[in-house]
């Protein structure tokens, strides 16, 4: 399976925020966590701990460090006499983390909608207009996925969720959002069924803005399985 990306323009992806940016191990941590994420480093390849310090121009130990930092997001994974691993994706994997998200982030929503004032409504807005003026595919290379494109679409769903007020829960969707994300990345190049993005995106936008709870939480439940499908349906996992 070939998977068509842009090698050039890593995805800007929210970090921890324990994350230490002053350190060449959070540097090589930044670098490899974006190549994961973007499929750049396939799931089930083999980390060369030499040859990503010599890629990275870092130390043997700062590149550990990083690893040891991914592993505890699971975005790779140790064994011994083995080493680092990127992840490996199923379609176990993928239904678990559809339905660990839908029960996470529809609870997010919830609370976000009932908690939420003027401000955080402002912000939501801002978020969906941005992403609405934007493409999902990179010009002229419809089987790339935008990276500006992508880091709108992360704010708007973080966004949605923003005055749900539990550090815990948003910490957990975090994750989840992250770790779909790897699996919709790998389809984008594959996918051969039609899907208005912009329209589900809206019909969450729409329910929120309206304070309609069921509507909502039925939209982005509804957008959050479309996508576990067309994955399932578009790579071979």
């Amino acid at each position: 399976m070939k998977i068509i990306h842009s090698p050039d323009t890593p995805v800007s992806e929210a970090l921890p925020p324990e994350a230490n940016t002053g350190t060449k191990s959070h540097r090589a941590y930044t670098q490899i966590r974006a190549d994961i994420l973007t499929c750049r480093l396939m799931p089930g390849t083999k980390l060369n701990i030499a040859a990503l310090a010599s890629e990275l121009d870092v130390s043997l130990g700062a590149v550990r460090e990083a690893l040891s930092m991914l592993q505890s997001e699971a975005l790779v994974v140790s064994e011994p006499q083995r080493g680092y691993t990127v992840s490996p994706v199923s379609p176990k994997e993928l239904a678990d983390i559809t339905e660990a998200r839908i029960a996470i982030e529809t609870l997010c929503l919830r609370t976000s909608i009932e908690r939420g004032d003027l401000a955080w409504e402002s912000r939501l807005v801002a978020a969906w207009h941005r992403l609405s003026r934007l493409s999902q595919s990179e010009a002229g290379r419809e089987q790339h996925l935008s990276d500006v494109w992508s880091k709108a679409h992360a704010d708007f769903h973080a966004e949605l969720v923003g005055a749900c007020g539990n550090d815990w829960l948003l910490r957990m969707r975090a994750m989840l959002y992250e770790q779909s994300e790897r699996y919709r990345r790998m389809s984008v190049p594959l996918q051969t069924e039609k899907r208005d993005v912009p329209a589900e995106h809206k019909a969450i936008f729409d329910a929120v803005m309206d304070r309609d709870i069921p509507r909502a939480v039925a939209a982005l439940e509804n957008h959050l399985r479309k996508t576990a499908t067309i994955v399932r349906t578009s790579v071979a996992l």
